[in-house]
This record gives C-alpha cells, sequence and structure tokens, in this order.
C-alpha cells in the first residue's frame, strides 16, 4: 500500500473513531472498529471506490452494528452493569462539537439512551444528528430506503427526548470547577440541605458498583434525598475506604464527555469518575463510572493533560 492510501485513511481516522465511539460507546471497541476498516482498506479495489469518505464510513458504521448485534456484545450489556467509557475533554474521538445535538450526542446520558434502540435505529439517530448526513446518505450506508432513514431517526429521536432532561452541554473548565467545586464542598460540608440545594427536585443517578467489589448490576439513584445519603456516605471518611483505594485520594475537576465531572485519583491514576449532568446552576444527574477498562484512556489522557491541583483531599 503506497503512502498517498495509508494518508487517505489517516486523514479520516479522528472521524471514523468518533462515529464508532458514539455508536458503540466503547473507546477500545471503536478503535478496533476502526482497525479493522483499515485492513479492509487496504485489500479493497481502490480503483473504483470514488468517494473514500463515503466508502470508509459505511464501512465503520456496519461494522459497528456487526459488533452491536453480536451475541457478545449483547451478553455483556444484558448483564445491566454496563455504562459508556468516558473521554475526557480534547479526546478526538469526542468527535465534532459544533452544535447542541453534536455535544448532546456524545453526553454519558444520550449514549446510554442510545442502548435502549435497536441497531439500525442508533446507527440512523448517530448518522443524522452527530454528522448530519441526508436520509438519501443514511438509507445508502445502511442499506434500506430513504423513507426508512426517516422513520427509524423520528423513532429514534423521540425516544431519546423521552428518557432525559436536556442539560448544559459544552462547558469549558473553568465552568466545570466551579461547578465540580461547589458540589464537592456541599458533599463533604456534612449538611444535608446544602447538598439537596444543588440538586433538582427530579434528580438522578446511576453507577456502575463505585468499585466497591464486582458490580452485578448498575446502581440507580432517584431523588435529592437518595443521592444526598450516597454522596455523603462516599465523602465520609473510613479506614477501610483509605484500605480498599490504598490511601487518600484527591478529587480534581474535569471536562468529560462535555459535562462537568469529578474525578477521584490516588497518585497519577484516576479510579472513579462522576460525570455530572447540570440544568442551570443546579445538577440534575450523574454517571459514575469505576471499571478500571472504562477509565484506562481517560486516565492515560489525564496523566498526559497535567493535571490542575486538586479541589480536596479524601479520608
Amino acid at each position: 500500500m503506497d503512502s498517498s492510501t495509508v494518508a487517505t485513511f489517516e486523514a479520516g481516522r479522528d472521524r471514523l473513531a468518533s462515529l464508532a465511539y458514539r455508536l458503540l460507546g466503547s473507546a477500545a471497541d471503536a478503535e478496533d472498529t476502526v482497525q479493522d476498516a483499515f485492513l479492509r482498506w487496504q485489500v479493497a479495489d481502490r480503483e473504483h471506490i470514488e468517494v473514500p469518505e463515503a466508502w470508509l464510513t459505511k464501512v465503520v458504521t456496519n461494522l459497528a452494528l456487526d459488533r452491536l448485534r453480536s451475541a457478545r456484545t449483547r451478553r455483556e450489556r444484558a448483564a445491566g452493569a454496563w455504562l459508556p467509557e468516558p473521554l475526557l475533554d480534547g479526546d478526538p474521538m469526542l468527535g465534532p462539537a459544533d452544535t447542541v445535538e453534536q455535544r448532546e450526542s456524545v453526553t454519558l446520558a444520550v449514549l446510554l439512551l442510545l442502548e435502549q434502540l435497536s441497531p439500525v435505529e442508533r446507527a440512523a439517530y448517530v448518522l443524522r444528528e452527530a454528522f448530519a448526513y441526508r436520509h438519501s446518505e443514511i438509507a445508502e450506508i445502511l442499506g434500506i430506503t430513504e423513507s426508512a432513514s426517516q422513520q427509524h431517526t423520528s423513532r429514534a429521536r423521540r425516544r431519546v427526548a423521552a428518557g432525559r432532561q436536556r442539560g448544559d452541554t459544552g462547558v469549558d473548565e473553568a465552568t466545570a470547577r466551579r461547578i465540580v467545586g461547589a458540589f464537592v464542598a456541599a458533599a463533604s460540608s456534612g449538611r444535608t440541605e446544602q447538598l439537596v440545594a444543588l440538586l433538582t427536585d427530579d434528580a438522578a443517578g446511576v453507577s456502575d458498583g463505585a468499585g466497591f467489589g464486582p458490580a452485578k448490576k448498575l446502581v440507580r439513584f432517584a431523588g435529592p434525598l437518595r443521592i444526598t445519603r450516597a454522596i455523603r456516605s462516599a465523602f465520609t471518611p473510613s479506614p477501610a475506604k483509605r484500605a480498599f483505594v490504598g490511601g487518600s485520594p484527591e478529587v480534581h475537576a474535569a471536562v468529560v464527555n462535555g459535562c462537568p465531572a469529578i474525578l477521584f485519583a490516588l497518585g497519577d491514576q484516576v479510579f472513579g469518575a462522576v460525570v455530572l449532568e447540570v440544568r442551570g446552576e443546579q445538577v440534575a444527574g450523574f454517571h459514575g463510572v469505576a471499571t478500571p477498562e472504562r477509565l484506562a484512556r481517560l486516565t492515560e489522557a489525564w496523566q498526559r493533560q497535567g493535571p490542575a491541583e486538586p479541589l480536596t483531599q479524601l479520608w
């Protein structure tokens, strides 16, 4: 393969990876999918490929759909302990973020809601909302009719809209640090009313088990009082917690998937991330991720970035 052929693929790699990530919710699976597409690009009859970008988009989309339909993927996600992989701000896999739809399509809240869609609905939604493909193009990519593309996209939009309250996305680092700082201060204060005041009345959260033993299913929290009890418990010092993580962790603020996030780190390793959904000046929800393999890419990016001063230290 000549250098120009490789260059053509590499020029679109980040876009293909961001497409695969939105379809799969996993950076590792997205990387594998893009690499599989590269192998197909190597052996393809490129003389008959008029628009490489369109050809590669179709290949990546359908490889991702094959993964979503696989028995292994269905078993993993049916177990009920799966959350999308969080990515640190600046990760090229987050892809385009120019419009509200593009920013929302990569939030953990929407990525989790996309799990409820059929693979074809998910693909139609992502191609339309995040990448602004026309229905005629989506139909060609998915091998369906244009009217079917419109139906799948419309159905997906309704289901996503019904499943969440719209929050603020695309925050900057300064805003994230202010929001996270207020939340951490309230959680550390020991005053229930201070933390409750920061939560919307319909606040809800979900966690993969907080890292304390293997999670068999997602832990869900509904309402300010239940969330407050869980958060205060997590921030309450104890020798058992220090022994479990191997010390007293630092608490950092970050932007993750376009939202403010709390990162818990020991040394240069992030062992927990709580991504906040913000509505105005209040927290409307959160996603807590502590599964180590789900935090590997985020940790690497965080180490390269050079963390700012921690907000506080726990326990």
